[in-house]
C-alpha cells in the first residue's frame, strides 16, 4: 500500500491529544519524575549512564526521557510530527536535553548520519513496517561495532485473535497489509477517535532472522505470560503493573524480548 505511511501517520497525530490526557500515560506523574519504563526492558538495558541511544518509533517520547533521565545521551524517532512537538515540549519541562527527529524510520539514513552504543524499540512498533529486512539493516546502520539492540515487543501469538480474543481472526504469518479502521485507541477505548491504519503481523522467525542475516548475534530472547499495559480490551490485572487476557491465564504469551549484539566483524 503505497500511501501508508500517509495513512499510519494522520492516525498516530489523531491520538496524541488523547493519549497525553490519558491514564495509561500519566503525563502529570511524568513530569514529576515517575519513569515510564518497565522492569522487562530495564533488566536488559542494564547501566546506561554515558551510553548514546537511539530509540525508534518513540511516540511523544516518555521512554526516550525515562532513558536520557537515566543519564544516556538518547535521540528519539517517530513519523508523527504532532508526537514529535510534544516530546520536545516534555523534554523541555522535564529539563532533558533529548532529542527528537521527525521521520518514517526507513527515511532516517538519509537525516542521520551518527552511531550508536544502543537502538532501542518497545511495545507495539514493527507492526507499523512492511519490511523487517530494511528495518534491521537500518539498525545495523546506526550502531557501533559491538553495540547493542534491545527491543520489547508484544508477542505475534496475540495479533491473531480478534479484539475481543474470541477466535483467531489474522495470520500468524506476514502474509499481508492489515488494512482497517479502529474506533478509540489502545490508551482510552472510549475515545471519539475513528482512524483507518495499515499493519503488518511479523512471525518471531520474521524478527529473529532478518536480525541474524544483518549481523547480529542473538544474546537474549525472553517470552512472558503478561503485559505491562492494559492495551487490549478485557485484561485483568493479576499483580501490580501486569496484565494477562482472563480466559487465557498464563497459557497465551503476550509479550517477548530480547537483546542482540551487532558482530564487530562483518
Amino acid at each position: 500500500m503505497e500511501n501508508y505511511l500517509e495513512v499510519n501517520k494522520n492516525s498516530w497525530n489523531a491520538k496524541v491529544e488523547t493519549h497525553l490526557k490519558s491514564d495509561f500515560y500519566f503525563v502529570e506523574e511524568f513530569l514529576k519524575g515517575r519513569s515510564s519504563l518497565n522492569s522487562i526492558e530495564l533488566e536488559l538495558l542494564g547501566d546506561i549512564k554515558g551510553k548514546s541511544i537511539l530509540h525508534l518509533q518513540c511516540h511523544f517520547g516518555q521512554d526516550s526521557i525515562s532513558l536520557s533521565r537515566l543519564g544516556a545521551e538518547v535521540t528519539g524517532i517517530d513519523l508523527s510530527d504532532k508526537a514529535i512537538e510534544t516530546a520536545k515540549d516534555l523534554a523541555e519541562k522535564c529539563n532533558m536535553a533529548t532529542e527528537f527527529i521527525c521521520t518514517d524510520l526507513y527515511s532516517l539514513p538519509e537525516i542521520l548520519d551518527r552511531k550508536f552504543d544502543i537502538v532501542f524499540t518497545s511495545y507495539g512498533t514493527i507492526g507499523w513496517l512492511p519490511d523487517l529486512s530494511r528495518w534491521a539493516n537500518i539498525i545495523n546502520t546506526f550502531l557501533n561495532p559491538g553495540g547493542r539492540f534491545i527491543m520489547a515487543e508484544f508477542h505475534p501469538a496475540v495479533w491473531m485473535f480478534d479484539e475481543d480474543f474470541t477466535k483467531i481472526s489474522y495470520n500468524y504469518f506476514n502474509e499481508s497489509p492489515i488494512i482497517e479502521t479502529y474506533e478509540g485507541t489502545y490508551a482510552d477505548q472510549s475515545a471519539n477517535i475513528v482512524q483507518e491504519y495499515v499493519m503488518w503481523n511479523h512471525s518471531l522467525a520474521e524478527v529473529l532472522q532478518n536480525l541474524i542475516q544483518n549481523h547480529f548475534e542473538i544474546k537474549v530472547f525472553q517470552e512472558f505470560d503478561w503485559s505491562p499495559y492494559p492495551c487490549f480490551r478485557h485484561v485483568d490485572e493479576f499483580e501490580k503493573g501486569k496484565w494477562r487476557i482472563p480466559q487465557f491465564g498464563n497459557k497465551l504469551p503476550l509479550v517477548y524480548a530480547l537483546e542482540t549484539q551487532k558482530k564487530s566483524s562483518q
